[in-house]
């Protein structure tokens, strides 16, 4: 199986991290403008405005540039989910799944573009979630919430239920941000995306309730 290539190493200092960042922001126009096939290091050196010996000092390659966009795009996700949980302790899982999901498509509209050719082009992007902590942090995050608000879920098997969720999450809103319907408003899509999810989800049961007791008959005095 293909790894997915790694930085050669991280930055340290503030400087080293802008740089960094510049790189990653140059990598990300260069994708958007260029699409995958026409991005090469040289060109994202010259976009960023750096030398390309200094590009290659934190990256070997333009794949590992675009999987640290990918990473990056994976953190903003976590971020998203994190705000949500530390947000009202009294929201219902419906506001915090619709929460999650305006900030997920609001982040994906912000470059439309960038992650079209991320999702279509970059084929490592299909691997297993396994290989990225940054997948793995959004899935325990998923599952916590789930079993947060356990009461308000039909589905019982959560490990399930929180691999089912972040799929329609992650299909729909990407098809909304990166193919968006005709004749939609965004709040539109996400309210389906949200209805989506809570159908998944479903209704917890009622409890049962005891049947009515039949009330005693009185024996008649005579």
């Amino acid at each position: 199986m293909t790894a997915i290539p790694q930085p050669r190493k991280s930055p340290r200092q503030l400087r080293s991290q802008h740089t960094v960042d510049t790189i990653l922001q140059a990598t990300a126009r260069v994708l958007a403008t260029h699409g995958y096939a026409g991005t090469n290091t040289n060109l994202i050196a010259e976009t960023a405005g750096v030398s390309v010996g200094s590009l290659y000092q934190y990256f070997p390659n333009k794949n590992a540039l675009i999987a640290a966009l990918h990473d990056r795009h994976d953190n903003q996700m976590l971020d998203v989910i994190d705000g949500v949980l530390d947000s009202n302790p009294a929201a219902t899982l419906r506001e915090r799944v619709a929460a999650i999901v305006q900030a997920m498509l609001h982040a994906h509209l912000l470059e439309p573009a960038l992650h079209r050719v991320l999702e279509r082009e970059f084929p490592l992007f299909d691997l297993p979630h396994e290989h990225s902590r940054a997948d793995q942090d959004i899935h325990r995050r998923m599952r916590h919430l789930l079993e947060f608000h356990r009461d308000e879920i039909a589905q019982q098997d959560r490990d399930l239920a929180t691999y089912v969720v972040l799929r329609i999450m992650e299909s729909l809103v990407h098809a909304a941000a990166l193919e968006p319907p005709a004749g939609f408003s965004p709040a539109q899509l996400e309210q389906a995306v949200v209805d989506a999810v809570m159908g998944y989800l479903g209704t917890p049961p009622s409890p049962a309730r005891p049947a009515p007791r039949k009330a005693a008959r009185k024996t008649a005095r005579r």
